[in-house]
């Protein structure tokens, strides 16, 4: 540690100055040794002499270096060099040579940091006590600052002590922390190993069980082909044996008439017969006659009895060919129920192909009715704003009709941006509550992004709306809102440029759908079921996503489609696989980064994939709509009661359940369900058109499972 400078001005002891030729080595070790040195050493201090301080002008404490250049000085003088008196006369008067006391400080501190051995461990403090002596030399030369210095000494030195004290108590720590690295490093490693082991085990067993199930797996082919090859030997012998015991019969009836015939034959040619007794032969001819009586009646019992029965053999060939046939009854059976459910289907097609028909030919009519060249759209690139490349970005991909609307928007935003002043509609019940003002209405002249950000901060606000205190509609929560954030003197001006911004702006999904609410075309409901559709399949897709990393591979993303909408045929999510891979294209194909599908630009604008999905969700509205017609009947001006529609309802969708059946039909009727009347009654045209513009979706399949 240095000492502080003097100052230019500050008074020196007039102490007897001395001078030492050379400085003692101190140690603060309580070493024999050490005690020596310092025993030396204050020896060395009565007897030294200190080096000559240099005085300024006045008789004060000289400033050098304070003005002095260390270059000019070292330029000018070599360490442990004394001052000539001659030589100092030849030398330029510029340079200002140093104190001989620092020299000889600096040449001592130099020879004993030389002399140290770093290589020790305790090579800091070694180096540390050429520093500590140092200090103590200013300390016993400046009587005037010693007892300041010896403070400050003192304080380090106490300090140091602590620290090392401090270092001294953490060793056994470190030894210890070393002991429990090593003791944990080796239960791991032994872990490790017996886990590995375990592993190894556990892979030979694997193998081991794979190759007795190899084994037993062709036993049981073995075993199923030896039987197979029984049952059918044991066909074949039974066959046999059936043929055989028929011969056998045969056979005997054939020996037994033989064995008659020669037994007639013989009683014919032996000439014993005629010498027969005439009594006996009419005894024996009695009993012949009783005997054939006998058998005569046992025949006509058995034909009585067993007149109708069938052989063995028959009756097993007929109720083999019978389970034969009845087996072909039952999938004839099934094919029937099954060619029956595809002929309803294809009805109901039919009956959807036959609507869009009738559609297309009136559109055709009214089209080569009102049909004109097609217009030449190049033309338009001189008049919109942007010139040829403008007019092609707005006009990529679009047909004319689109491209009509292309250009009403662009004549009605500039139109738009030139009125100063809006007309007021009035103040009457029939005019919407945001639009009701009298006079002009100031035109704000807000861009197309503008009005975007400020329909989706609205969309937020509403939704996160408490759904129990949401009683008021999106008109008059727009003009709360518009109040709210502008205040009430110019809600107006705002409620009145938004709204004809987006009557204007059809081609911006935000636009169009927030006018669509608004106006009454379509239900609040629609807009947040389609906005819950899409939130609720990425959380379904973060909640696969294991690494969070926005990624999935193919099958998994195909999996979660199939989970999250299990009513969809495999053709539509084909759909949605095929969308989602034209969105990602310049991606991997197996790797879904499905974030980017929900990915909106800074209009609002949905991706393809979100369109598809919603297009999917309106198509199978559309079918359910058309099943219920079916259900209903054929005659749209049927009127219908809320018992009817009920009933219709649980016919197509049995899964539907009672809370969301009440929905359904107070929709419908545009009544809550607690005032429904069971014989109020309305078209059903009309419940259809309710429908139509309310969110309602199929919540099972129309045929239940048995136990469902």
């Amino acid at each position: 540690m240095a000492p502080p400078r003097p100052r230019g001005d500050a008074t020196v002891s007039q102490a007897p100055v001395r001078e030492h030729p050379t400085l003692p080595t101190v140690s603060t070790t309580s070493s024999p040794l050490s005690e020596a040195k310092n025993l030396h050493k204050r020896k060395i201090f009565q007897h030294r002499k200190t080096p000559p301080l240099h005085f300024s002008v006045g008789g004060r404490i000289s400033s050098w270096p304070a003005y002095a250049s260390a270059q000019a000085i070292l330029q000018t003088r070599k360490p442990c060099s004394t001052t000539d008196k001659t030589g100092a006369r030849d030398k330029p008067a510029h340079t200002i040579s140093k104190p001989r006391y620092l020299e000889q400080l600096e040449n001592y501190l130099r020879k004993e940091l030389l002399l140290l051995d770093m290589t020790k461990e305790n090579a800091v403090e070694l180096k540390l006590q050429p520093y500590r002596e140092i200090f103590e030399f200013f300390i016993e030369d400046f009587k005037t600052y010693k007892p300041l210095l010896s403070s400050i000494k003192n304080a380090y030195e106490v300090t140091l002590a602590h620290f090392r004290e401090k270092i001294r108590s953490l060793e056994p720590l470190k030894a210890m922390l070393v002991n429990v690295s090593e003791d944990c490093n080796e239960k791991i490693l032994a872990i490790r190993a017996e886990e590995r082991y375990e592993i190894k085990m556990l892979k030979k067993e694997k193998i081991n069980l794979l190759k007795l199930i190899d084994k037993k797996n062709e036993e049981k082919i073995s075993l199923q082909t030896q039987v197979s090859k029984l049952r059918k030997n044991l066909a074949e012998e039974y066959l046999h044996f059936l043929n055989e015991r028929d011969a056998r019969r045969i056979l005997v009836s054939d020996l037994n008439e033989l064995r008659y015939q020669w037994e007639d034959m013989s009683l014919a040619q032996s000439p014993d017969v005629w010498g027969e007794d005439p009594v006996k032969l009419t005894l024996a001819l009695k009993m012949a006659r009783q005997d054939l009586t006998r058998t005569q009646k046992e025949l006509n019992t058995m034909k009585a009895n067993f007149g109708d029965v069938v052989p063995r053999r028959d009756f097993e060939m007929e109720e083999k060919r019978n389970k034969a046939l009845f087996e072909m009854v039952q999938g004839l059976k099934s094919d029937f129920e099954e060619i029956q459910k595809e002929y309803e289907t294809l009805l109901q097609v039919h009956m959807t192909i036959v609507r869009e028909r009738d559609e297309f030919f009136n559109e055709l009519q009214e089209i080569q009715r009102t049909s004109t060249p097609r217009p030449d759209w190049s033309k338009c690139e001189d008049v919109i704003s942007g010139g040829q490349e403008r007019w092609q970005f707005l006009s990529e991909g679009k047909s004319s009709d689109q491209l009509v609307d292309v250009l009403l928007e662009e004549i009605g935003s500039g139109l738009l941006r030139e009125r100063e002043t809006f007309q007021g509609l009035g103040s009457t019940e029939d005019i919407p509550e945001f639009l009701r003002s009298g006079g002009f209405v100031q035109n704000k002249k807000l861009s197309k992004k503008e009005v975007v950000d400020i329909i989706r901060d609205i969309w937020k606000e509403r939704m996160a709306e408490d759904q129990k205190e949401k009683t008021s509609t999106l008109a008059q929560f727009f003009l709360n809102y518009l109040k709210k954030r502008f205040g009430d003197a110019s809600a107006m001006e705002w409620s009145y440029t938004i709204f004809e911004n987006v009557k204007l702006f059809h081609s911006s999904e935000v636009m169009k759908q927030f006018h669509d609410v608004l106006t009454g075309k379509v239900k609040e409901n629609v807009y947040i079921g389609q906005r819950e559709l899409v939130s609720d399949l990425l959380k379904k897709l973060n909640n696969n996503d294991s690494q969070n990393e926005g990624n999935l591979t193919l099958d998994q993303f195909s999996t979660v489609l199939k989970n999250a909408f299990p009513l969809k045929t495999d053709e539509q999510i084909q759909e949605l696989l095929q969308e989602a891979k034209l969105q990602l294209d310049g991606i991997p194909h197996d790797v879904v980064h499905y974030r980017l599908l929900f990915i909106e630009d800074e209009l609002g604008t949905s991706g393809p994939f979100i369109h598809k999905l919603w297009d999917q969700a309106q198509n199978e509205k559309q079918a359910y709509l058309l099943e219920l017609e079916t259900e209903l009947g054929p005659n749209k001006v049927a009127e219908i009661t809320p018992g009817q529609l009920r009933q219709a309802l649980i016919s197509i969708d049995p899964s539907l359940d009672e809370q969301t059946l009440d929905n359904y039909v107070s929709l419908a009727f545009q009544t809550p369900i607690a005032e429904l009347e069971p014989d109020f009654f309305q078209e059903e045209e009309v419940l259809l058109a309710h429908l139509q513009s309310a969110a309602i979706k199929r919540m099972g399949p129309r045929e239940l499972e048995p136990g469902s």
